[in-house]
């Protein structure tokens, strides 16, 4: 089931850039392109755990500040050759907010 929660305004996200939402103790990085696409990703990079909310969006992926891995942001997985996943989770803009679903998050987690 799912669990959709306001989480800001799209215009609170700079274009290329991202915000961080806190639920728990997980950090979620949202970002948003340059063509107001919005995606959510766990704010760690597979590589070394680098914030990717810090990192440069170009297109519709995210270069990691610490090593320069690029993630994709629709899949948070790392564009070959390198290898592994961010978390990703659903989201979805609706009149201008964007909303995330938190419903893969454990109890543990959160």
């Amino acid at each position: 089931m799912n669990q959709w929660t306001d989480i800001l305004d799209v215009n609170d996200i700079p274009r290329l850039g991202a915000r961080v939402v806190r639920h728990g103790n997980l950090d979620i990085a949202v970002f948003r392109t340059a063509d107001d696409e919005v995606f959510a990703l766990e704010d760690r990079c597979p590589h070394k755990g680098g914030p990717l909310s810090q990192g440069i969006v170009h297109g519709r992926k995210v270069t990691c500040p610490m090593h320069g891995w690029n993630v994709e942001l629709a899949s948070g997985c790392a564009v070959a050759p390198d290898e592994g996943c961010a978390r990703e989770f659903p989201v979805r803009l609706e009149s201008g907010r964007v909303w995330l679903d938190l419903s893969s998050v454990s109890a543990a987690a959160a």
